[in-house]
């Protein structure tokens, strides 16, 4: 929780009460007070908080996307079916029953856009919040985390369904919907370079990828031409994981206000020390080490956002289409092919410190390069990998599948695994 009072004999909860509701106690009372039931209520309060923070908190962001880029102008235009197009999904349990039923009947046009100018009206357009005048007109915008780290289960349609809080949505062309910013004046400014190059850059990342390091270091692209985003981690699965990204940077709260401050562009109070260096010149020239504001909208609501991510379990994989392959992949996993020497059970990642260089799993260091540990990559957490098998594997989908994935490990370990075993291996993957 929050925070924890051990005082003599009792135990008090301060994140679930104010200091003038705890108990008084003191050490002559006779019997340990241990409130259980208050720890049941804090947590569920919290996590209550957390989900609404994740699904529709913007931290005030519209300031950014709304106020300054006008993206809102751009979403005005945008049809339904060009919504869902780039990626963006649509809550069916925000939805009336009678527009479910128009929805089913085939009688929404969804070439309108007076229709997704509805769907952000009752809160329906996944991680995107619209704010409306008197008239009916959308006058800005915001985001928040489920942009990115939600999508939906395609139950009524492909895109509308129900959500699925901590899936990565492989389908989001981020760099696309924000090129079609009409002022990307906050860009330039901050980058150095005009528009076009701007949009060179945002359009290279492509559906389900993401390149928070743009801002820190105006790196666009790889050193061999190739676009420098990295795919949507999910966000579930990460209880009793160490660093919270590809490329470490730090834990779960931390890079929550990270991104909500400097990459949502919220309303809060920012520290990094490590961003005040040459490593990360825009970063540095921005001031983004130290970010501060009259009112933080951040800070105090990490805590909750941290429980609700933690309760994100990974998703169950299906059953293996050949159970005896995958029971031979698993003896492999463990044994000859050494993948769980760092890719340990329960979460399928190093227990401890889970980096490790970019010569020990064979590839450039390009994007390690680009963190404050530098050369350093994090053993991805392997639970629920069916979920995210869109756009590759490994932090820029280098890897189309499973099975280049293993035969990267084969000729790099020199492990001479047969075909037969790459195969039974991949199989046992599924199954996480």
């Amino acid at each position: 929780m929050r925070l924890f009072h051990l005082l003599p004999l009792t135990i008090t909860f301060a994140a679930c009460t104010s200091q003038s509701d705890q108990p008084r106690v003191t050490a002559a009372e006779p019997e340990p007070i241990v409130r259980i039931e208050t720890v049941e209520v804090c947590s569920n309060d919290l996590l209550a908080e957390g989900q609404h923070t994740f699904r529709f908190d913007t931290f005030g962001d519209e300031a950014f996307w709304g106020d300054q880029l006008h993206l809102h102008e751009a979403l005005a235009t945008v049809s339904p079916r060009t919504a869902l197009a780039v990626g963006l999904k649509v809550d069916e349990e925000a939805l009336p029953a009678s527009l479910i039923a128009q929805l089913a009947a085939g009688e929404v046009d969804l070439d309108d856009p007076a229709v997704t100018a509805a769907l952000l009206k009752i809160d329906a357009v996944v991680g995107v919040t619209g704010k409306f005048d008197n008239t009916g007109k959308l006058t800005s915008m915001g985001i928040q985390c489920a942009f990115c780290h939600s999508t939906v289960d395609d139950h009524l349609a492909p895109g509308i369904g129900k959500r699925r809080d901590g899936w990565p949505n492989r389908d989001l062309d981020v760099g696309k919907i924000i090129s079609l910013a009409p002022n990307l004046t906050p860009f330039t400014d901050l980058l150095g370079v005009d528009a076009d190059t701007v949009k060179q850059v945002l359009l290279s990342w492509g559906p389900g990828k993401f390149d928070a390091q743009l801002i820190l270091d105006g790196k666009g692209f790889r050193p061999d031409g190739k676009s420098a985003a990295t795919l949507i981690p999910a966000a579930y699965g990460l209880a009793g994981v160490n660093q919270h990204t590809y490329t470490g940077w730090g834990s779960v709260p931390y890079w929550n206000a990270f991104v909500a401050v400097l990459e949502m562009h919220g309303q809060g109070n920012f520290d990094d020390a490590r961003l005040d260096s040459d490593q990360f010149p825009v970063a540095k020239r921005a001031g983004f080490a130290h970010v501060r504001v009259t009112e933080d909208r951040v800070t105090p609501k990490l805590a909750g956002l941290h429980v609700y991510q933690l309760s994100l379990a990974a998703p169950k994989a299906p059953n293996p289409a050949d159970a005896n392959a995958a029971a031979r992949g698993e003896a492999l996993f463990g044994g000859a092919a050494k993948c769980g020497s760092c890719h340990m059970a329960p979460a399928f990642t190093d227990s401890g410190w889970n980096m490790h260089t970019a010569d020990e799993i064979g590839i450039d260091d390009f994007q390690a390069s680009r963190s404050p540990d530098k050369n350093l990559y994090r053993t991805t957490p392997l639970l629920g990998l069916h979920t995210r098998s869109k756009g590759g594997y490994y932090h820029d989908g280098r890897f189309a599948t499973l099975g280049d994935v293993v035969d990267h490990y084969d000729r790099h370990m020199s492990l001479g695994l047969t075909a037969e075993k790459k195969a039974d291996l991949v199989a046992y993957l599924g199954t996480l």
